[in-house]
Formats: C-alpha cells, structure tokens, sequence
C-alpha cells in the first residue's frame, strides 16, 4: 500500500474519536424488516430515521411484485439501458409513472443520485447558468460539477437572492434554477411559485427533485409543482424510488423531447446497468397502493401534525418544517452525536445531522414520520426523547405544563 495514501486517510480520525467516545451513529445494522419497529442488535428499537413514508417496504404486494419480476426476468439486466438492459418491465414502469406523474415522458435511472447527475449535466452546457439553492442534495452539487455550466449558489429559499444573482447574468444565456422539492434536512418546501416566476422572467428552467416529496405532497402525491397548482410548469422532475416508492432506483420525467435526448448524451444512463426486474416490479406496485390507498397520504399528516404539536408542546427547538422531516436543533455536533446514542439507548432511531451536511451551530436531529406509525409509537418516541434532552439540558422542564395541554385537547 502506498504511504503518501495511508499516511492521508489517517489524517482522518473523526470516526475513531467519536466512536471511543461511545457515540458514534453509523451503519448500524438493521436485522429485520424496515418498518415502524426494527431489530438491532437483539433489540427492538423505534424506527424514526427512515424515509418509507407510506410505510410500504414490508407490503405482501410489493414483496410479490418482486418475486414474480425476478421470476419473469431474472435477478439483473447484465447491461445499460442503452444497449441490452432494456427490458419490456422498463418501459411498463415508464409509461405507468409518466401516466401517474401527468408527465409526458419518464426516463427510469439505476439510482435516486444517478437521476440527477443523468438529468442535469448533460442539459448544462458551458455557455449556460445553473443556480442551485444552497441546501440541495448533494447529488445535485455532483451533477453540477460534472456539468460545463457555471454554477452559483443563491441562499437557502431566499428569492431575493436568487433575483439578484440571476439578474447579473448574461440575459441570453440558458438558466437553469434547481431545487429540492422538500430540502431533506429541514423538512421545508421549495417557493416553486417565486422561482417560476423569475425563472419565466430571465430564460430559466425549473428542476424540482421530488425524492422527498413523491407521496407526500401534490396531488395524489405527485409532488411539489402540484402541490402549487403549477405541475406544468416545472420543466424537468426528477426522483427517487427509495423512499414512499419501497424500492431502489430513480427518475427524470419531463417533456417527450427533453427524454429523447437525455436517452442519447446521459453518460450515467449509457454506462450503468439497468436497475433490476425485481426494483421496476416493485414499483410498480407501489404506485397502484399509493393510487389505491389515498388514505395513506391522510395518516401520513395526521401524525405529522401530530408529532410536530408535541414537539412544540415540550419546548424542543423546531425547525421550519412543512413535511414529515422534523429537524429538531441541537445546534453542537458533539452533543447531537451524544443525544443520539441516548435516544437509542432509550430504544428510539433517529438521524443525527452534523457538518459537513450543516454548519456545527445549525446541527440537529431529523427525525421522520411513516404513515404506519401508531400514535402510541410517537409518544413513546417523544417521552423518550424529552427525558434526555432534559437529562442532558437540551430543554426545560415542561412536562407538566404539556400534559395539561394534552388533556385539555383531549
């Protein structure tokens, strides 16, 4: 092994000192099912760090939905799309989700993070603009990067920002504005009204990734611009099947003629096999549940709503979430990492968030909700959680205080 390259990657010691603390929150293993309760290490634990929002990764239907898949077409593809890994379940789940998204076209991706680096940086040419806000995940970043446009960050949903930064630009030039649909840390939602607006007014086009909003927002769940009432003028949707979807796999849906070329110049569709028969089968039957089952949605805010309530009730800091994501500050990388490992000692899963993925003052816990949470389960969760955020001075006692507000209510 080369020296120059061990002697670098020592240099990083930010695991094996968080771990000798006894705090470190990675790759836990999971030894069951993802569902609301899972197994680790022998134990069950309250699972609050998924992104299943419907709650339909265990779902009878879908499992035979992968079975059947992989009994028809095998385990893999062996190929791209673009060569031999095309297959007829492709083009099914392409045409469904187009149906379903009100899109004229869908072009399907291997991943969530290959959709956008497959969506964006072939459409971004070196004499064009992209404006990305400041909070996008980073598989958009990537994209960027791998793109010849120039990029410039504007303030996270500060329209402002984005007017003044976009109006310095070259007005000729080709701009594209792109943001999360719902920002997957701080649960908030795009301004897609405003962004459309200036887009519309300086030669822009609008991407929305919609990973975290799929089943969750718009209507029937088709994610941000119909939440607005402006699903047709996003210019290009990309997203994920990992989440609401209870699959692996993405997506770029958009105009018929947008599809054809991104088929023909997108480097991580050409070279990347196909996402799997048994990944297109199950969501495939995802998204009859999801058209079936609207009431999934319903219980979804219902205990959104209700989560979010009492957090406020106990006196955690809550940040400005409009969605199942519920960022709860901590606001010291150190400290998150500690509450954490409390709140799983305590038998609770949640996702702590620390720099580089947000500033150390702005760290904090996402914590997220499945529509096959119990109100029981949230209570639980949330006990748990103010007990150590008061052992550990992250709050003030104010449990009396809320259990008065909750009989009241009740």
């Amino acid at each position: 092994m080369n020296q120059h390259l061990l002697d670098r990657v020592r240099q990083y010691t930010a695991p094996q000192e968080v771990r000798a603390m006894g705090w470190y929150p990675y790759f836990r293993e999971i030894d069951s099912e993802q569902d609301t309760e899972v197994i680790i290490g022998g134990k069950p634990v309250l699972m609050f760090g998924s992104n299943s929002y419907l709650g339909l990764t265990n779902h009878p239907k879908i499992k035979e939905a992968a079975k059947a898949a992989t009994d028809k077409y095998g385990t893999g593809c062996a190929g791209s799309r673009f060569l031999n890994g095309t297959l007829r379940i492709h083009i099914e789940l392409e045409e469904m989700l187009a149906e379903h998204l009100k899109q004229e076209a869908v072009l399907l991706f291997s991943t969530g993070f290959q959709s956008n680096l497959g969506g964006i940086a072939p459409l971004a040419g070196r004499h064009d603009y992209i404006l990305i806000d400041e909070r996008v995940h980073a598989s958009i970043i990537d994209a960027t990067r791998l793109s010849f446009a120039k990029v410039q960050k504007f303030r996270h949903n500060d329209m402002e920002d984005l007017e003044k930064k976009i109006s310095a630009l070259d007005a000729s030039a080709l701009k594209y504005i792109i943001v999360d649909g719902i920002f997957s840390m701080e649960g908030d939602i795009a301004n897609v009204p405003e962004i459309i607006k200036i887009a519309h007014k300086h030669n822009g086009a609008v991407v929305v990734d919609d990973a975290h909003a799929i089943g969750v927002i718009g209507e029937g769940g088709i994610g941000t611009g119909s939440h607005f009432g402006l699903h047709d003028q996003v210019d290009i949707q990309t997203g994920t099947f990992s989440k609401s979807l209870a699959s692996l796999g993405g997506f770029v849906a958009s105009n018929r003629d947008v599809i054809e070329y991104l088929k023909h110049h997108s480097r991580a569709l050409i070279f990347s096999a196909s996402m799997t028969p048994a990944s297109a089968g199950s969501v495939m039957a995802a998204l009859e549940i999801m058209r079936d089952e609207p009431e999934r949605i319903d219980r979804l805010w219902e205990n959104t709503n209700y989560a979010l309530a009492r957090f406020l009730e106990m006196g955690f800091e809550v940040g400005p979430s409009e969605s199942p994501i519920i960022p709860i500050y901590i606001r010291d990388n150190l400290k998150t990492f500690a509450y954490s490992t409390a709140c799983f000692d305590s038998g609770v899963f949640i996702n702590p968030v620390v720099s580089p993925a947000v500033p150390s003052e702005e760290s904090l816990i996402r914590f997220s909700l499945m529509a096959t949470h119990t109100q029981e389960q949230i209570d639980r969760a949330i006990d748990h959680m103010y007990e150590n955020a008061l052992k550990m001075g992250i709050i003030g006692d104010r449990s009396e205080e809320s259990a008065a507000v909750f009989q009241t209510q009740a």
